[in-house]
C-alpha cells in the first residue's frame, strides 16, 4: 500500500493511493500516527481500500508529509563511504546518530525556507523508514518486523548552523521546513529490494546526488536494532539512513549552497519524488 496525507498545511487527511488514484479514506481512518499504527492500523486500512467505495482526491490538492507528527525523528549521519570522505570526516565505528525537530517536518512539495541568517543551507537525499511496531532491545532478525514503511526525505542542513556554532547538529538540522516527506509511504511489500533503490537530487536541473541503498554502511534491520538499544521505538517514528556523495559541502573546487529562487528535486526508486522552491526567510 501506498500511504498519503492531503490538504492544507495542519489540516490534511488521511489518503491512499490505489493504482494510479489518490483516494481519501478520512471517513474510517482517523490519521496515520502512533495509534493507527499500533493498532493494525495497516491490516484495517488494506480492508477498507478492498470493500468499501472509497472518494476520489484530485491529484492537484497539496500533499502533507505521509504520517501525522512522530515522536521523534531519528537521523544517521555518515552513512555512505563516498559522503563521509566528501565531509572529510572518519567512517563512523558505530551509526552516528542525531535529531530532527519535528517541527521541521512538511510536505514534500511545500517550499524551503532558508533560515534567517543562513549562508549554507544544503540538500541531503535520504532513505526514511517508518516504526510500525515498538521497538526496544530488538535483534536484527526481528528489526524489520517492526518496520512499517519507507520515504523520501530530504534531510536539509544549514552547515554553519550544524558545524561552526558549536554543539549537536540538531541546531543546523531543524529549521522549519527542513524535512519535506513523501510524497507517499511505502508499505514494504511495495518495495522489491530495500537494498538496491537510486537516490538522486538535482538543483536546477543539475544532477547533484546519485547513489544507491546498497551503500548504506549500516543497513536497515542494524540501524532499527541499534536505535533501540538506547531508546524505544514508538509506532510512527522515523529513522532517516543518511545520504550519499554530491551535498553541497562537499562540491568542488569550492562548496555550493542552496540561493533563493533554487529548485531543488529529488527521488528515490519505489517512493515517489518530491520538488522544494527554495525562498528566503520573511518575518510575519
Amino acid at each position: 500500500m501506498k500511504l498519503i496525507r492531503f490538504g492544507e498545511a495542519g489540516n490534511e487527511k488521511p489518503g491512499a493511493i490505489i493504482g494510479e488514484e489518490w483516494v481519501d479514506v478520512s471517513p474510517y481512518v482517523a490519521e496515520y500516527d502512533e495509534r493507527f499504527f499500533a493498532n493494525e492500523g495497516l491490516q484495517v486500512l488494506k480492508t477498507i481500500i478492498g470493500e468499501k467505495e472509497l472518494k476520489p482526491v484530485p491529484k492537484e490538492t497539496r500533499l502533507g508529509a505521509p504520517i501525522a507528527r512522530p515522536s521523534k525523528l531519528i537521523c544517521i549521519g555518515l552513512n555512505y563511504s563516498d559522503h563521509a570522505a566528501e565531509s572529510k570526516m572518519d567512517l563512523p565505528a558505530e551509526p552516528v546518530i542525531f535529531f530532527k525537530a519535528t517541527s521541521a517536518i512538511c510536505g514534500p512539495n511545500d517550499d524551503l525556507v532558508i533560515p534567517k541568517n543562513s549562508v549554507k543551507t544544503d540538500w541531503e537525499v535520504e532513505l526514511a523508514v517508518v516504526i510500525g511496531r515498538k521497538a526496544s532491545y530488538v535483534s536484527e532478525a526481528e528489526a524489520l518486523h517492526h518496520v512499517a514503511g519507507y520515504m523520501l526525505h530530504n534531510d536539509y542542513s544549514e552547515r554553519a548552523f550544524q558545524l561552526e556554532r558549536s554543539g549537536q547538529w540538531v541546531k543546523g538540522k531543524s529549521c522549519d521546513s527542513f524535512a519535506p516527506l513523501g510524497p507517499w509511504l511505502a508499505t514494504p511489500d511495495e518495495i522489491a529490494d530495500i537494498n538496491n533503490l537510486r537516490l538522486w537530487l538535482t538543483v536546477n536541473g543539475k544532477m547533484m546526488q546519485d547513489g544507491n541503498s546498497k551503500n548504506l554502511v549500516f543497513k536497515i534491520p542494524h540501524l532499527v536494532s541499534y536505535v533501540s538499544q538506547f531508546m524505544t521505538l514508538l509506532p510512527g517514528d522515523i529513522i532517516s539512513t543518511g545520504t550519499p556523495a554530491g551535498v553541497g559541502m562537499g562540491q568542488k573546487p569550492d562548496p555550493v549552497y542552496i540561493k533563493p529562487g533554487d529548485l531543488i528535486e529529488l527521488g528515490i526508486d519505489g517512493l515517489g519524488s518530491s520538488r522544494q522552491k527554495a525562498r528566503a526567510y520573511q518575518t510575519a
